[in-house]
């Protein structure tokens, strides 16, 4: 049973089930998530029918992947007892709010987006993709606001639909709930409006590369699924040695000898990233770059490092994957405990848009 969470701040994130999470998802939200899971009233979405967005041929797909991302969430550290995990298309209230709140959205403002641009571009759409994919920014809004959340933690990549989420928390405290627009984001609540303008938070590192070389432009490419360029939290010890022995360093050193560049070098961005040894990775730097160390001395440490990090997530891991029935127990609670908060808000929303005809209760049972 989840503690009683009344004092704390609400705190909502989460993640579009597309694969199993990575080290760039680690230091990009889930690390933050872990750490403040104790001094938060913590929310997280397993948002599947986002998924559907770009992948509504492959179900089966997306149904295993929130369950791979459920346990990758559980062998990271988050605690059920102290956080709640819960199925976005469980909670019918989210898609009752994206429908409303998409009336407070203009189609130009949705399309300046650059998320969304990015988006179409990465994964080369090109005109070839659904409307349901144009509703996915407000979709993210509806998450974000059906559990009136204070706090939400993500990458970087994500900050232009947050920003859009605040746009329609505004829109709407002024419009059905009579706030003053003049109001500082601060006191939206305290001023009568039903959402608070919520803050972000950013992980340490904002984004991380992926193993390969640059992109067609010239960049380095974040680390994905996608690109076949990610170590996953999941990967054995076998799996990130020889995942961490080919990542893409500096292609103008022939030699070990030779001096190495540690700008735009991904071996060193993950050091960086990773090794709590700060002093051994600024000595090593100094050397790597007068070319008195070598690629591969370094890329063993690296491998030590990741090693340890995914230590005690595989531990934890073992616990939770005895078998699929204990997941969808905890998923379960979880998805209840949404369900309460999500339908108080559509209530509230309801009865600011004067649209309150009706109780009504919502009851999650098995199948």
């Amino acid at each position: 049973m989840k503690k009683t969470t009344e004092q704390k701040p609400r705190l909502l994130t989460g993640d579009t089930p597309t694969g199993k999470l990575h080290l760039g998802h680690w230091v990009g939200s889930l690390e933050n998530r872990v750490a403040m899971q104790r001094d938060y009233d913590c929310y997280f979405i397993l948002a599947n029918m986002h998924a559907f967005t770009t992948r509504a041929s492959c179900p089966q797909e997306i149904r295993q992947n929130v369950l791979d991302i459920t346990l990758d969430y559980l062998a990271a550290g988050i605690d059920p007892h102290l956080s709640t995990i819960f199925i976005q298309t469980e909670v019918p209230a989210i898609a009752e709010l994206t429908f409303l709140f998409s009336m407070l959205v203009p189609y130009p403002r949705l399309m300046r987006n650059p998320t969304l641009k990015d988006e179409i571009r990465d994964k080369q759409l090109g005109d070839n993709y659904p409307f349901g994919f144009l509703l996915y920014p407000i979709g993210q809004v509806a998450d974000i606001l059906a559990f009136r959340a204070q706090v939400v933690p993500v990458g970087e990549d994500q900050l232009p639909l947050l920003e859009l989420a605040r746009e329609v928390a505004r829109r709407f405290n002024q419009l059905y709930c009579g706030v003053d627009p003049h109001t500082a984001d601060e006191n939206y609540v305290s001023a009568g409006g039903l959402f608070p303008l919520f803050q972000s938070k950013l992980g340490r590192t904002k984004r991380l590369v992926g193993l390969g070389g640059p992109g067609a432009h010239g960049q380095l490419l974040k680390m994905s699924k996608s690109l076949n360029n990610a170590i996953y939290l999941s990967d054995d010890n076998d799996t990130v040695y020889k995942k961490v022995m080919s990542i893409y360093t500096d292609p103008h050193r022939i030699r070990a000898t030779d001096p190495g560049k540690v700008e735009e070098n991904p071996l060193w961005i993950f050091h960086d990233a990773f090794n709590p040894d700060k002093d051994w990775v600024e000595e090593t730097k100094m050397l790597y770059q007068q070319g008195g160390v070598g690629d591969v001395v370094c890329k063993k440490k690296l491998v030590e490092v990741i090693i340890a990090l995914l230590e005690p997530m595989h531990e934890r891991r073992k616990l939770y994957s005895q078998d699929e029935t204990s997941l969808l127990a905890i998923l379960r609670e979880g998805t209840a405990r949404a369900n309460v908060l999500a339908e108080d808000t559509l209530k509230k929303v309801k009865q600011a848009i004067h649209q309150d005809y009706f109780l009504r209760e919502f009851i999650l049972k098995d199948r």
